[in-house]
């Protein structure tokens, strides 16, 4: 059974500052985990765990992450600027970008951030945007092509991404880069999203550790580090069993000792850039019901929408609801949970049983740490909401203020109409 980090009491304490819906993420949940992140892979002198901004880009999230050594994992120049204004010094920023921006280059080179090329026609781009000198420490990512499986069923397609390089690109990328000067490499791949298996990691990491093994024969590359990205899930329904990090861990460390250090190349780094595993179980959407509907189905609408929270209307996602305060009561309602934008894909849950839902209710929906206010939207004209930390000790803070309208209608600022919708503000 999921239980909410926050009580109905807290909940409705929280609401009389900041109305709902609003965003609240578990400081100490975020804390524990990342230190059982640091632990699980304590064996490798040189691990670090780049956050993956892109899944919440919040400023006091990534500040407390620094706390536990980690990175940031950065694919804009605006995760960029946040990584670098928050004193992330360029050892402790992955640029792991596609179809990147000649600006975005220039600055990650400025900043003296990891550069990790998507593609082996990045290489003479990058090298003009770092004003003619590629860095002396470069990255490549890695796609092997054909399809990802494991032994529980888990099944993706690399060969149908957009990402990375080939086998013999990412050789070819190598020995170009060392004729301009780069001495030190990285390997990057991710090849499967949010798997719920501690079986992952461990058989990415031994095709990336071959390939290392494979590449500094063919090419003398000095590999410094080798990145396994993401793809470690979480468990999002009430029945599945959650990853255990520290068995996610040794399996990475017994591959190692099985294929670098014979190598004689056990004195590589270990990185990984988990976003939603390190954060998703730590946020949830705290929102109110406001209306209820009785036509073909039984209806709840919330003051929430797809706009605050969209993986459920763009992926049929599966998000956890606990209705505040009736943890305990029978779940003998069957209730579509929707949103109010215009259109039918907006909702939060279908045909979900749940406990009697009555006007006022606080539903608290699991899991939108990671991916959450980060893919958030204005349609319809909806703002974002505000995000809330609750503090280890109970207490709460606002981390982001919600929108206002003006917030909306700032890009307007030269037309006419701008002065109309200020004055009314």
């Amino acid at each position: 059974m999921k239980k909410a980090f926050i009580t109905k009491e807290k909940a409705e304490e929280i609401a009389k500052q900041f109305p709902t819906p609003f965003y609240v993420y578990d400081e100490k949940g975020m804390r524990d985990n990342a230190e059982a992140v640091k632990k699980a892979f304590s064996w490798n002198p040189g691990f670090r765990e780049y956050f993956a901004v892109k899944a919440n880009p919040n400023p006091f999230i990534l500040d407390i992450l620094k706390e536990y050594d980690c990175g940031t994992d950065c694919s804009s120049l605006i995760e960029l600027q946040i990584s670098h204004a928050l004193d992330f010094d360029g050892t402790h920023i992955m640029f792991s970008s596609n179809d990147t921006p000649f600006e975005e280059y220039e600055y990650a080179c400025k900043i003296g951030a990891i550069i990790n090329l998507d593609d082996i026609t990045h290489i003479d781009f990058c090298e003009k945007a770092c004003g003619g000198k590629l860095p002396e420490t470069m990255s490549c990512r890695f796609n092997p092509g054909g399809v990802f499986t494991l032994s529980n069923g888990i099944m993706d397609n690399p060969g149908d991404a957009k990402y990375g390089m080939t086998r013999e690109q990412i050789a070819e990328a190598y020995k170009i880069m060392m004729s301009k000067g780069v001495k030190h490499f990285g390997i990057h791949a991710f090849l499967a999203s949010n798997t719920v298996t501690n079986e992952y990691y461990g058989k990415l990491a031994g095709q990336l550790f071959e390939l290392a093994v494979e590449l500094k024969k063919e090419t003398g590359a000095d590999i410094k580090f080798i990145n396994l990205s993401g793809g470690v899930g979480i468990a999002y329904r009430p029945d599945q069993t959650p990853n255990d990090i520290a068995v996610i861990g040794e399996n990475v460390r017994k591959v190692y000792e099985e294929i670098l250090v014979p190598a004689g190349m056990d004195d590589i780094s270990i990185y990984t850039e988990m976003g939603r595993f390190m954060m998703a179980p730590y946020g949830a959407v705290v929102t109110r019901a406001i209306h209820e509907k009785h036509i073909y189905k039984e209806y709840i609408g919330v003051d929430a929408c797809a706009a605050n929270l969209m993986r459920p209307a763009i992926y049929g996602a599966y998000h956890h609801i606990t209705v505040l305060g009736k943890e305990d009561a029978a779940t003998d309602h069957k209730y579509d949970v929707t949103g109010s934008l215009c259109e039918n894909c907006d909702k939060f849950a279908i045909d979900r049983d749940l406990p009697e839902i009555e006007m006022g209710d606080l539903l608290f929906i699991h899991d939108a740490g990671a991916h959450g206010y980060s893919m958030g939207y204005n349609y319809n004209g909806r703002l974002h909401c505000a995000e809330i930390l609750l503090r280890e000790d109970g207490s709460f803070k606002k981390i982001r203020r919600a929108e206002t309208p003006m917030d909306y209608y700032a890009t307007f600022d030269e037309f006419p109409v701008y002065e109309k919708l200020k004055a009314e503000n």
